[in-house]
């Protein structure tokens, strides 16, 4: 099996270069690198030319039109039997396409995603950050887990389709705001099998601060409601979870504020419920830091989605805005 390993790259050259040292490491070796600079002002051509004689890698700038049709213009120079998407900001271990090899022929997916974890090099921020997009006391628990809700939907931080899939669904119709979802759920459609690769995970940066934390989560919030404009039947109670939550954040500060007799059962709540982030996070990574900080990430990870979530239900779903 022979992979294409699809990059789209926007204004980041450092992560592009901690991204491909990685790969130069792979235990299997039956793979190129197309990297898609997306129109950057930043551009990382010299830097990915240090990697022609370790790598089979390609370079093409483009001009700006978002990541999904980044992963597109790469899909159609790729000359593999399976298509590996990455984001800029992933590390990727070294046993990586072996696993995938391996479970593809095992279990003949025709497309697959992964799950994402923090590196020991991550700041304790980063890695406060990973665990609350993944922990089972958020929504981020859904992510990569093998008890998934419903269907499963890769994610293009770490996402595979073979050539057969990109032949007959054809590549992302949306290029952001929910991009990977949409696309795999046309997978679906088309009778293709999908599945999540345990193993095949990777090392996943995300935001190296809290606010462009909020900034992501924010997006990811309003890109629910993106996915739900196309395919109704996608919105699950799962995705009002951090709304609930907004909203009974919101009601908890009035309340303290006007109606105090009630505002202790209001706080005891919320005290047990990041009391239960805190002790499990210290579990998980070994660091008192980490734990207090895991806090403040899923707060931020929970109001931030929650609000872009219910601003866009409002506008397009409440009012009937495009």
């Amino acid at each position: 099996m022979f992979f294409s390993i699809i990059i789209p790259l926007y204004n980041r050259p450092q992560e592009i270069d901690e991204l491909l040292t990685t790969l130069t490491r792979q235990t299997y070796t039956q793979f190129e690198v197309l990297v898609i600079e997306d129109g950057s002002v930043n551009d990382a051509k010299a830097i990915v030319d240090k990697y022609a004689n370790s790598l089979d890698v390609k370079y093409f700038f483009k001009p700006n039109e978002g990541q999904g049709f980044s992963r597109n213009y790469g899909f159609e120079r790729a000359k593999g039997d399976f298509f590996v998407i990455f984001d800029s900001d992933c590390l990727i271990p070294e046993d990586y396409l072996e696993i995938v090899k391996d479970y593809l022929f095992e279990h003949k997916l025709d497309a697959y995603g992964g799950p994402d974890a923090a590196h020991q090099s991550f700041t304790p921020v980063q890695k406060a950050i990973s665990y609350a997009m993944t922990s089972p006391f958020t929504t981020g628990g859904i992510r990569g887990n093998k008890k998934h809700i419903g269907q499963f939907h890769p994610r293009s931080f770490n996402m595979g389709v073979s050539r057969e899939v990109w032949e007959k669904v054809g590549g992302f119709i949306l290029t952001r705001l929910g991009e990977d979802i949409e696309y795999s759920i046309r997978i679906h459609e088309h009778g293709f099998k999908i599945g999540l690769i345990p193993a095949a995970r990777v090392f996943h940066k995300r935001r190296t601060s809290f606010s462009q934390f909020y900034k992501q989560l924010h997006f990811f919030g309003r890109a629910r409601i993106n996915i739900y404009k196309h395919f109704p039947s996608e919105l699950k109670l799962v995705h009002f979870f951090p709304a609930a939550f907004t909203c009974a954040v919101i009601f908890t500060v009035l309340i303290n504020i006007f109606y105090w007799p009630l505002a202790f059962i209001c706080n005891f709540v919320m005290l047990i419920y990041f009391m239960l982030i805190f002790f499990h996070s210290w579990q998980v990574n070994k660091s008192l830091k980490v734990a207090f900080l895991s806090i403040i990430a899923a707060f931020i990870q929970l109001t931030a989605y929650g609000l872009g979530f219910m601003q866009d239900f409002i506008k397009r779903v409440v009012f009937k805005q495009q």
